[in-house]
């Protein structure tokens, strides 16, 4: 009887999921099929003791969708991702699941570098911290964003503490007692994505971010020439055309996001790309 009960409940949040959907998508363009998920309180309700199973389904749907559109991208063909779909239905999930790891790693590989949603990050992260009080990657991941995106580094060496005292890893240390110059972002930018890169699990979540590491390293790469070009020439260079011309560059690296490097009214490394897939 009880697997009856059950399965029924599992065709009501089948029927809740797609259902009402349905004509919905089929009108929509063929590239945007995420759709939307009913309130979480129904669909908390309506699954009983299998939420575990339908958060993990929503979040999959997430990776499936985004996974959809970086193919898109790498075909070139340029969409706009349903950034706050994917927000709100990750939110779903976790309301269901506090405790779903891919959720809030999703959440800090997309809406802070794409999106720049980092205190909706952090909200959702801070949630995470309660509920998996074991894990050291929440608290990484709070004081990386603190750090690298707020510039609130009290704050950020907190949460670090807080990761190297769950992991026992001197990393954490190290990063907990480090000063966050502005001058230092690349670099430290550039650590997180190779860490986050060695753990990712899903292929277009790491290839997401392999893609911003390759253009924070070209940007690492024309900072260190600016700064030989100092100290052989005795002053900045006022184009980024001057580190090859100069010698110091044999050419200029590529963004992998299709802009092109320059510099800013303060002689900072930017692109025209803002590092995005596609406009925001």
């Amino acid at each position: 009887m009880k697997w009856r009960l059950g399965f029924a409940a599992l065709v009501v949040v089948y029927a809740l999921l797609l259902s009402p959907f349905t004509g919905y998508l089929e009108k929509r363009p063929v590239e945007v099929k995420l759709g939307y998920l009913p309130h979480p309180q129904v669909l908390k309700v309506a699954s009983g003791e299998h939420r575990t199973t339908v958060a993990e389904m929503a979040v999959l749907r997430v990776l499936f969708y985004f996974g959809s559109v970086l193919q898109k991208f790498e075909e070139n063909v340029i969409l706009r991702p349903e950034f706050m779909n994917m927000y709100k239905m990750l939110q779903s999930s976790l309301y269901l699941d506090p405790y779903n790891m891919d959720a809030y790693y999703f959440a800090q590989a997309s809406f802070t570098w794409d999106l720049g949603r980092i205190k909706e990050v952090n909200h959702l992260l801070k949630i995470g911290m309660e509920k998996r009080d074991w894990d050291y990657w929440i608290p990484f991941y709070l004081g990386f964003n603190y750090a690298y995106f707020l510039k609130d580094y009290v704050q950020a060496a907190g949460y670090m503490q807080r990761a190297a005292e769950l992991s026992g890893n001197p990393l954490f240390t190290n990063l907990a007692a480090r000063y966050f110059y502005e001058s230092e972002q690349t670099a430290f930018g550039l650590a997180f994505l190779e860490t986050m890169i060695e753990g990712a699990k899903d292929p277009a979540v790491k290839s997401h971010y392999a893609m911003r590491r390759d253009a924070l390293l070209a940007m690492s790469i024309l900072e260190e020439a600016q700064n030989m070009y100092l100290d052989q020439f005795g002053g900045g260079v006022e184009t980024l055309q001057q580190l090859v011309t100069s010698g110091i560059l044999e050419d200029l690296p590529v963004d992998p996001y299709g802009g092109s490097f320059y510099l800013d009214d303060h002689g900072k490394v930017r692109t025209t790309s803002k590092l995005a897939a596609s406009d925001q």
